[in-house]
């Protein structure tokens, strides 16, 4: 009997199985752009951090997980995968830092068929920079070689140059990104998605959310850009994520199965896009299909996305067509409307009432001065490896470029990643700096020696990375029948003098320069807080403590020709110290009494004796005497322990301003020296502070150190300075944009909407990387700072400069860790202590420009010094011991920077020139000017010359003829009508800069190397 059952079942599962009929579904997704219908562009994304949560190599092999679930190799192999199966899907892809990983790890044949999708549209790779970089923190310079380097291997292995730009998640955006990293790049248009919301919300209202940005005042209409915000950030409308984790209903259409939803998905679909439409100018709307580490399984969004094209466009009320921000972008030029204008920048922004992003522009300060110190220094070590020849096997400065270019990322050098990610940046940026210092020395040691070819170099260089806080093993070492050399190197076009300050063991010593010549000299002695910082974080950096402790600073002025070096000798000596030397060497001053005068050349600083502070800026030369005021403060971090909004890695919420300053007085010490004069102030136990007045300068330098910031009382603390005058500035102050053009701020005033000011302390802070000022009726006050901070001018005649942040709770914007930075040697753990400095200077209104220009650069590019002890018998002390690497004659304008110079791969050079000045900056120097390329270049034969793109990935003529040109509401004539170097003549090599333009070259030049051709006729005259 049970066998008869078994086999009647049998039957009929047979029956029915022969029944059943194959229900493989064909979805139409073959559809366009569609005239007089809604077009809903669907753009598949992923949004991949390098480094956030994770470090970078975490994200790309996907470990780490307890943290993230995030595989960037599975996003790659699962969208190629997902791509094949339907040539009309389509993806873009953005950090090639990932993508280059994930490139080498393929095989030819896999390689082949990503060219063909590259090819065919199906995959197009955006933005193509080494990672989607911060617009507040970086520097313009790291903008530009970050961009570079991504672009490079993108043209090298598609032959495909990027025009669009991607910057979806950085934390406002800066008029520099605009004109320089969108239009100069010849990107067509640039999207991303985080405005302020009161700016975004009338946006919306007035159909304003995509503009022409015109971010550049001097560059006008030649450098705007068709710049779109998305209506709600980066991610697709509620209800439209496929990742297969995800909660939102996928389209289910198989009618034979529970939950069939097809219509309901479209109802939801048209009513999405209906919604955007009235917020948007056209027919045509955006949605962002994907969002952070998505498409780990690509099939799951490609299937939903199928669907939703197949019946959407059944339904036939609106058009849903797979796209990409390219052809999104050609669909709005076609519809040719004019559109608004946008000028100046996107900052500060803000999520809601009380979340100001103006917290990272100072988040892990100490991290954000090495990247600005590797980024000068990575620009002089590619020099200098130009003029050796670029090592085909061995150092070369990749590394440090690779690993800059990571730190670029807006959770890098913004401060705003986990400790163990900001940890793993300055790892890769340290091993980076490794190898470029042996370039460096390679360099230096081939440029000293006449002898032909670098092949076996007898002189052996050692750096001081650690110079910042006073260790130096070579200038510390006992020079008892020896001498020691110093190489100083100057990165810069023209000739400059600078202040060389080295910690010594001894007072008997003297400096001579390259002709045996003694130059002028001053010891003044090394300060305890100083010895403790030092041997403390030294410990730290090197895992082993100092041999040797320091005594005195030895400074000597340095002058070096421009893009060259000279040669310095420290010998000692056989004085004999006594009461009355020590007493040449410095003069030390404990006065209680009033009116110290500080300063022995046109800048004096007076100090009040009886209250330890500063009282006056006097400069003799432009007549300026002005109060000056020099104050401490904190801000205590809002706490966010009753569900509010916490101050933190991100965010400024300031929760009460209190002063900072000695429990008890403490009178000021003053050192004097022939060449500068120390005013030390010890503000409290964990600020110290050092003011510098030079005798040949006109600006002082305060250097401050500040940490470990006390937190135990349960609050966390923003530390500020700020300098207070008596100008009458009138709310308005000017900052920089990623260290380029400076743009006008009014307080509690935004020019694009009726500003609710709901947070007047953090709605008013900006970035500054280079440096910020105000004006009176007859005098401007600048700061310089020497890395990316926070300042602003919160009262008339005060600017204010946050020097560092230690925070106690977690802002609750996706990073889930305090911005609590702890250092430990050993079972020694302490609060991170933060040293740098920042310039200040008054100067007549008008002329203060000048200044923050040229020292601007100086202290981007400061001198590079290298060390090399030799036995004091020798005669010689090198073969060469003055070089320029430009003609002798000859040195660029004023107004002129070389940005890049650089050996590439193929054996050519890169070249970038910089007019410093915007329009109208300076009467004298807001000009069109020139640069002599045979001079630059002397004695090689400049064989070819092309002018290319910014990022140097095509020409620039090929570029300017493929740019969309659009129009602005209102204007009559949308032909750029800014003035601009012309072409360069191939016979007179001269090179042309409007203000504020750039322009980038790739040169040809004969012979492999530069130092015996340069040597050999440029040395000067000794």
């Amino acid at each position: 009997m049970a066998d008869f059952r078994v086999s009647v079942l049998l039957i009929v599962l047979c029956a029915i199985a022969v029944s059943v009929e194959s229900k493989y579904m064909v979805y139409d997704t073959a559809q366009g752009v569609v005239k007089g219908k809604l077009n809903v562009h669907l753009v598949a994304h992923t949004h991949d951090d390098v480094g956030w949560l994770k470090t970078v190599d975490q994200y790309y092999v996907g470990s780490n997980n307890s943290i993230q679930g995030a595989c960037v190799q599975n996003v790659l192999d699962s969208t190629i995968q997902a791509l094949l199966a339907d040539k009309n899907r389509k993806f873009i892809y953005v950090e090639q830092a990932f993508f280059q990983r994930w490139w080498r790890d393929q095989s030819e044949a896999t390689q082949e068929i990503v060219k063909r999708l590259v090819s065919s549209g199906q995959l197009e790779l955006i933005n193509g920079g080494w990672c989607m970089h911060d617009e507040a923190a970086p520097h313009y310079i790291d903008m530009i070689d970050q961009t570079t380097y991504g672009h490079k291997f993108i043209k090298q292995q598609f032959n495909v140059t990027p025009r669009i730009g991607w910057q979806i998640d950085p934390f406002g955006h800066s008029a520099v990104q605009a004109y320089l990293l969108g239009a100069e790049v010849g990107f067509d248009s640039v999207f991303f998605g985080r405005i302020d919301y009161q700016d975004r919300n009338k946006r919306k209202g007035d159909k304003h959310l995509e503009v022409i940005w015109r971010g550049s005042k001097s560059l006008g209409s030649s450098s705007q850009i068709f710049a779109g915000a998305f209506p709600e950030n980066y991610e697709p409308p509620t209800g439209f994520y496929f990742e297969v984790n995800d909660d939102s209903p996928i389209v289910q259409d198989d009618m034979d199965l529970f939950d069939y939803n097809v219509q309901e998905r479209v109802n939801d679909f048209v009513a999405a896009a209906l919604f955007q439409a009235n917020i948007t100018r056209t027919n045509h709307v955006m949605w962002t299909m994907g969002t952070d580490f998505k498409y780990q399984y690509a099939e799951s969004w490609f299937r939903n996305m199928d669907k939703l094209i197949h019946y959407v466009n059944k339904d036939g009320r609106v058009n849903a067509l797979y796209s990409t921000p390219s052809i999104y972008t050609d669909a709005k030029y076609a519809e040719t409307d004019s559109w608004p204008l946008k000028e100046n920048d996107y900052f500060p922004y803000a999520s809601d009432i009380n979340a100001y992003w103006t917290g990272y522009f100072t988040s892990r300060v100490g991290l954000k001065g090495y990247v600005r110190m590797l980024s000068g220094y990575y620009l002089a070590a590619r020099q200098l490896e130009v003029m050796k020849g670029r090592n085909k096997a061995g150092a070369t400065t990749d590394s440090l470029g690779d690993s800059l270019g990571i730190a670029q990322h807006h959770d890098g050098v913004s401060g705003t990643s986990q400790q163990h990610v900001a940890n793993d940046y300055s790892k890769r940026l340290a091993i980076g700096q490794k190898e470029a210092e042996v370039v460096v020395a390679e360099s230096l040691a081939c440029m000293v020696s006449s002898k032909p070819g670098c092949g076996s170099l007898a002189t052996s260089f050692q750096q001081c990375p650690l110079l910042n806080i006073s260790y130096c093993p070579p200038t510390e070492a006992d020079l008892s029948g020896k001498k020691l050399m110093v190489v100083v190197y100057n990165s810069l076009g023209w000739k400059r003098s600078d202040v060389i300050r080295l910690p010594v063991v001894s007072e008997n010593i003297a400096v001579y320069d390259s002709s045996g010549k003694e130059v002028e000299y001053q010891l003044l002695p090394i300060v305890n807080d100083t010895i403790a910082l030092r041997n403390y974080y030294t410990t730290a950096y090197t895992g082993k403590s100092p041999s040797s402790t320091p005594k005195y600073t030895l400074a000597f002025t340095a002058s070096v020709p421009p893009l060259g070096f000279t040669t310095y000798v420290i010998s000692t000596t056989k004085k004999q110290a006594s009461n009355s030397i020590n007493e040449a060497f410095y003069k030390h001053s404990e006065s209680g009494k009033d009116g110290v005068e500080v300063g022995t050349g046109n800048l004096k600083l007076i100090y009040s004796g009886s209250e330890g502070t500063l009282s006056q800026y006097v400069n003799s030369r432009s007549s300026i005497n002005i109060p000056m005021k020099q104050s401490y403060s904190y801000y205590a971090g809002f706490d966010g322990t009753t569900g509010e909004q916490a101050s933190g890695a991100y965010i400024f919420r300031p929760n009460g301003t209190y002063s900072i300053g000695p429990q008890t007085r403490t009178p000021i010490t003053i050192l004097n020296g022939p060449i500068y004069d120390e005013v030390h102030q010890k503000i409290n136990p964990w600020i110290y502070q050092i003011t510098r007045v030079f005798k040949y300068k006109e600006h002082a330098e305060v250097e401050f150190t500040v940490g470990p910031i006390p937190i135990d009382d349960g609050v966390g603390k923003e530390i500020v300075t700020q300098i207070t005058t008596t100008l009458k500035s009138n709310k308005t102050f000017y900052s920089d944009s990623n260290g380029r053009d400076f743009l006008e701020r009014i307080r509690d005033y935004r020019e694009d909407w009726d500003l609710e000011v709901n947070q007047p302390i953090a709605g008013n802070y900006y970035p500054v990387n280079l440096g910020i000022y105000l004006k009176g009726d007859k005098s401007e006050l600048s700061l310089l700072v020497d890395r990316s901070v926070g300042g602003s001018s919160l009262v008339d005649g005060q600017l204010e400069l946050m020097l560092h942040r230690r925070l106690l709770y977690d802002d609750g914007k996706g990073v889930a860790e305090a911005l609590n930075e702890t250092v430990c040697v050993g079972n020694d753990c302490r609060g991170l202590t933060v040293q740098g400095k920042y310039y200040l200077r008054i100067d007549p209104v008008g002329e203060g420009a000048k200044w923050r220009r040229s020292y601007g650069q100086e202290i981007y590019s400061p001198l590079l010094l290298a060390f090399t002890e030799q036995d004091e018998k020798t005669e010689a002390n090198f073969q060469v011991s003055t070089f320029s690497g430009m003609d002798s004659s000859y040195t660029l304008p004023d107004n002129v920077a070389l940005l890049t110079l650089q050996e590439l791969e193929d054996g050519k050079v890169l070249l970038r020139l910089a007019h410093l000045y915007e329009v109208g900056e300076d009467k004298d120097l807001s000009v069109m000017t020139s640069v002599e390329l045979k001079k630059l270049f002397a004695k090689r034969k400049i064989m070819d010359v092309s002018e290319m793109s910014l990022s140097a990935n095509q020409g620039r003529e090929e570029m300017e003829k493929k740019r969309l040109v659009w129009k602005v509401e209102g204007s009559k004539d949308d032909k750029p009508t800014t003035q601009r170097g012309a072409p360069v003549d191939p016979q007179k090599l001269v090179v042309e800069l409007a203000p504020m333009e750039i322009r980038t070259f790739l040169l040809t030049l004969q012979g492999k190397t530069i130092p015996r051709r340069l040597v050999s006729s440029d040395l000067i005259p000794q």
